[in-house]
């Protein structure tokens, strides 16, 4: 069996392992990217793109292709019991992009694995599995199996672990985690946009005491809802595909917009529905980020709650972090800084953490008295002037 090489190999080949080859291989270093998926991407899954990942973006070019496809959230706007709370703005967020776009993130990753294909040619190799990793002083073997079951071998300089919250990388590597599992379970589902048409453009929160409803807009017209779930409902299953695109079930979508119709008044078109996932929350963080030549990023890293939209684009950010890194580290013959990268990829992991923690605890079902005075807290937070400063925070203007 013949030995490739390659500077960096990258284990995975969602957004975050295809971001971060794209910015390896603008910076001329030779990568790899394998992913055991032989099938394009489908589904809808994360939606949210924030300023500071389509910066990220613009470094290889991509930024204006999202965008192109993308809708720009301009407000967000927090409801309770068919009555507006208040408007938060991202006019002030960024000063490159004073918005949030949302995109489906199997358009995301084709638009990234074309732009890994344009600087890298023939780099990303879909069905090929890890198997194995075995360390060196100056290197790093892999073995794994290509869409055929043949043996595959690849030395390369580094390996970066963009495998996701299960990673083999991280478990071959013997690295733990730490963290909860959380109560809270959520469903979500994409229909025909059914709000007013001077909300398409906005995301919205219904905080009523029944359980939040959150919901944004799409390109072709379309809307994602996202609601908190009682434990016990049927719709809570994990069993509900995590990407039932294509049919999802008639009577779990004709509840799930019975619900969204309960608590907010807004009914949505059961047979419009194109996706419907049910999902719990955890969090976990690995009790190291590098050992050797081996690194990990994304949910290999640290998982979040996707309840803020932002643990996509806490991924694209530790490539953003972490190419330069290995490109100078490729070019020098150095091992690479890995404690500097893991204190401040770490850092702004806890950062998104708590805030997604917050998010979740603001939406949690409450008895209704309880539920009045969170609407007056809400109201008053979003009618002070420091409510610019909430809107950068939830476009990750800190990151």
């Amino acid at each position: 069996m013949t030995t490739d090489t390659t500077d960096v190999l990258v284990v995975g080949g969602g957004p975050v392992g295809l971001f971060l080859g794209a910015l390896l291989a603008a910076r001329g270093t030779a990568v790899q990217v394998w992913e055991r998926r032989t099938t394009d991407p489908v589904g809808s899954r994360a939606i949210g793109i924030h300023p500071p990942s389509l910066n990220a973006f613009a470094e290889v070019g991509l930024a204006d292709t999202v965008l192109a496809e993308a809708v720009l959230v301009r407000t967000g706007v927090a409801r309770s019991r068919g009555r507006v709370l208040g408007t938060l703005s991202f006019d002030g967020a960024s000063d490159t992009h004073p918005y949030v776009a949302t995109l489906d993130q199997h358009r995301t990753e084709v638009l990234l694995r074309d732009r890994l294909d344009a600087g890298a040619p023939g780099a990303l190799r879909t069905g090929t599995a890890l198997v194995g990793l075995t360390r060196h002083r100056d290197h790093v073997d892999a073995t794994g199996t290509d869409r055929d079951g043949r043996p595959v071998e690849i030395r390369a300089s580094f390996v970066v672990g963009a495998d996701g919250a299960r990673s083999l990388v991280r478990d071959l590597l013997g690295i733990g985690t730490t963290g909860r599992d959380y109560p809270d379970r959520y469903v979500m589902g994409d229909f025909a946009d059914p709000e007013d048409a001077d909300a398409h453009s906005a995301a919205l929160v219904d905080v009523g005491a029944a359980g939040v409803v959150e919901s944004f807009p799409l390109p072709d017209g379309r809307r994602r809802y996202v609601v908190l779930l009682p434990r016990d409902d049927a719709l809570a299953d994990p069993a509900v595909p995590a990407a039932a695109a294509d049919a999802p079930e008639a009577d779990r979508a004709s509840r799930l917009a019975a619900i969204v119709r309960n608590r907010t008044g807004v009914a949505p078109d059961p047979a419009t529905c194109s996706m419907l996932s049910a999902f719990r929350v955890r969090r976990r963080t690995a009790d190291r980020v590098g050992l050797g030549r081996v690194v990990l990023v994304g949910d290999a890293a640290h998982e979040i709650s996707p309840i803020g939209g932002q643990g996509m684009n806490l991924g694209w950010l530790d490539a953003a972090d972490l190419a330069p890194v290995l490109a100078d580290a490729v070019r020098t013959g150095a091992a690479g800084p890995w404690p500097v990268y893991a204190r401040r990829r770490q850092a702004a992991a806890r950062r998104a953490g708590r805030q997604a923690e917050a998010n979740m605890a603001l939406g949690r079902a409450v008895p209704d008295v309880v539920g009045v005075g969170r609407e007056a807290l809400l109201r008053s937070v979003l009618a002070l002037p420091t409510a610019r400063a909430l809107a950068r925070l939830y476009a990750m203007a800190w990151a």
